[in-house]
């Protein structure tokens, strides 16, 4: 069997030129990085701003497990399958991070016959976006501790930074770092750390800006601290923003790529949906609504963690109305959320699916509440058994909710057709989107519409730092923002242990974190980290390159 990898170095993709042409895109609209990768000109929006959208449709997935779930492998494959009936259909999905890289999660191009391509070049360097946020991140901070050594003029309090330092890269030893150590030289001692590029703030700011004065009036909101009175201070006070802006500035614009059948997708974006908001880019969807009458594009894990902040955060600062939800779910996964070992995964196991059901029952009901139809997409492998098949198909059909199989990894967009045949009957449902919460709502009322409507949980407990910092939030004007909460994928609750689809447990929030410039507010819950660590045998040890030139072992 051919690996991911292999099968993307067999392809023989079409020049981006002739993509780019195919879908009405202008000469000087396209900046080529290369033969098969291209950034696209913020002008082809303005351009086509009078053309109707066409139809947006959310691909998530239920509580991942350790035995795959297909997520961007259906988004791909289902933008395929559209594809190959003659749709004009696009893929919208984001950029990986090279932390889960070389980790343990691997890439996100996709897998098997539903990639996109050049798979290497996606899930390594790409166009560079990620180092450019990295950098807009960082001078930031270095502006603040030269602006900290260099007498401290807007009297910010070091005891209030929130700013850390990102860096793409899982590094558990630079999670609490002190710095400033070596004498007066060497700025002020003080305590530090670094998060995952993908956690930080410039990339959220990225993803949610509509164009560069969008983009520059978010870094110059971004807050760092606060000053001894307790007044925010931020980027523009530090006379950040304006740089910062400036090498972000090809950052912004989406990268156009194609899958390995040749339709175009856009890779754009990468915060992860654990502790960031989980979508692409707004300027990549947008632009693909005006080019394209289909637009599949995906939130990062679950539907309770990527599903609600594309509707609570991405949809609402956007003004975008999603037509459709697909919710990815395997027999594999549902066996292990009915209690099966990953090792014990082949044989059929009817009673294990029965219990594992109310995971894929409880993702479901969420996506309804937020008024957009949906369609599960079953994504097969061949030790499904019909026993198994039936078990979802029942438990779906009791709430109104049609499922498909799909063997897109296995057979690219021919493997989609019977989804996207289901996904076309559904787009014909109305929708009346709507959000979970209010925005005028307070925080707390907020957060436990999230915990209870989503999470399942019966309250919500908050810790000392957490009540100290909402009542810091409410001070400062930020309490009007819609919620981020940052917690564990593995678990509808906060606790990684727990599958299934619990209910009546407590969420506890360990802290709050204003993002003024993305516009949301970070709530921790439970222990999730910003900054990821490697595993006992990360995926970097299998990788190498050949005296030809060729990368092996990437994924």
């Amino acid at each position: 069997m051919l690996t991911d990898i292999e099968i993307a170095q067999g392809a023989k993709p079409r020049p981006v030129a002739e993509i780019a042409q195919e879908i009405g895109l202008l000469d000087d609209e396209v900046e080529y990085y290369g033969k098969y990768k291209a950034k696209l000109s913020l002008d082809a929006m303005r351009r086509l701003e009078s053309k109707p959208d066409g139809k947006l449709i959310l691909v998530t997935a239920i509580t991942p497990t350790p035995a795959g779930e297909g997520k961007t492998t259906t988004t791909v494959g289902l933008g395929e399958a559209l594809y190959q009936m003659g749709k004009n259909a696009f893929v919208a999905v984001r950029e990986p991070s090279l932390g889960p890289v070389f980790g343990i999660k691997g890439g996100a191009a996709g897998g098997g016959y539903a990639q996109v391509v050049p798979m290497e070049d996606i899930n390594l360097h790409f166009t560079g976006d990620f180092h450019a946020v990295t950098s807009a991140h960082n001078l930031l901070s270095a502006m603040m501790d030269n602006h900290l050594h260099f007498g401290n003029r807007l009297g910010l309090d070091t005891r209030s930074i929130t700013w850390k330092r990102v860096m793409d890269m899982n590094e558990r030893a630079l999670r609490k770092i002190v710095v400033g150590l070596g004498g007066r030289a060497n700025g002020i001692p003080r305590e530090d750390g670094f998060e995952i590029t993908t956690a930080s703030e410039i990339m959220a700011v990225l993803c949610l800006s509509e164009d560069a004065n969008d983009l520059q009036a978010r870094l110059s909101r971004i807050v760092v601290g606060s000053d001894l009175d307790g007044n925010p201070v931020t980027a523009k006070q530090l006379k950040a923003s304006g740089a910062m802006a400036l090498i972000l500035k090809d950052a912004l614009k989406p990268n156009l790529v194609q899958t390995l059948k040749g339709a175009p997708a856009f890779v754009h974006g990468g915060p992860f949906a654990n502790i960031a908001h989980g979508c692409n880019s707004v300027v990549a969807t947008k632009l693909a609504l005006k080019l394209a009458d289909y637009v599949i594009t995906e939130a990062g894990f679950g539907a309770d963690l990527g599903a609600e902040k594309f509707f609570d955060i991405k949809c609402r600062a956007a003004g975008l109305n999603p037509d459709a939800t697909v919710l990815v779910a395997t027999i594999r996964a549902l066996k292990m959320h009915g209690g099966v070992a990953k090792e014990d995964l082949k044989g059929e196991n009817v009673d294990a699916v029965k219990r594992g059901l109310p995971n894929l029952i409880a993702h479901a009901k969420n996506v309804q509440k937020y008024g957009v139809p949906l369609v599960v997409a079953l994504n097969a492998f061949e030790t499904d058994t019909p026993a198994e098949l039936e078990v979802v198909t029942k438990g779906c059909k009791e709430i109104g909710v049609p499922v498909a199989l799909s063997t897109v990894w296995a057979e690219g967009g021919t493997g989609g057709m019977e989804l996207a045949n289901t996904l076309l009957e559904v787009l014909k449902t109305s929708t009346q989107f709507r959000p979970l919460y209010e925005l005028d709502q307070p925080v707390k009322e907020k957060i436990a519409a999230i915990a209870t409507k989503i999470y399942g949980a019966a309250d919500v407990a908050y810790l000392p730092d957490a009540e100290k910092s909402l009542k810091q939030i409410e001070k400062q004007g930020f309490a009007s923002l819609p919620i981020c909460v940052a917690k564990t994928q593995y678990s509808l609750s906060d606790d990684p242990k727990v599958l299934g689809a619990p209910s009546g447990h407590t969420i506890i929030i360990r802290d709050l974190k204003v993002s003024a410039g993305a516009g949301f507010i970070v709530a921790y819950a439970g222990s999730i980290m910003t900054m990821p660590g490697l595993p006992l045998h990360p995926a970097a040890e299998a990788m190498d390159i050949g005296d030809d030139g060729v990368i092996k072992g990437l994924f």
